[in-house]
């Protein structure tokens, strides 16, 4: 579940994921790379791990059109900012 914007620890703005798999054989990677795919709607394929294979920050490469995928994760921060105004 997409939870919110946080800040890193330079005070980044960073998305927040919840994810319910256990951090074991990379299956929080691969449920991670699932939410992000539905969330933006690309393909698994087009969501890679660039970084931080094995802590809790991570950098993701999304492959696609660049304006859409903007567009797409814009849609997902208001959800978030919905849900908190309620």
């Amino acid at each position: 579940m997409v939870s919110g914007i946080g800040l890193d620890a330079d005070g980044r703005p960073v998305l927040q994921l919840r994810i319910a798999a256990p951090p074991a054989e990379g299956a929080a990677n691969a449920a991670l790379i699932e939410l992000l795919s539905a969330a933006l709607q690309v393909r698994k394929r087009d969501v890679t791990l660039q970084s931080g294979a094995t802590g809790r920050t991570k950098q993701i490469r999304i492959e696609g059109d660049g304006t859409v995928l903007v567009a797409r994760l814009d849609a997902v921060i208001r959800q978030i900012a919905a849900r908190s105004a309620q």
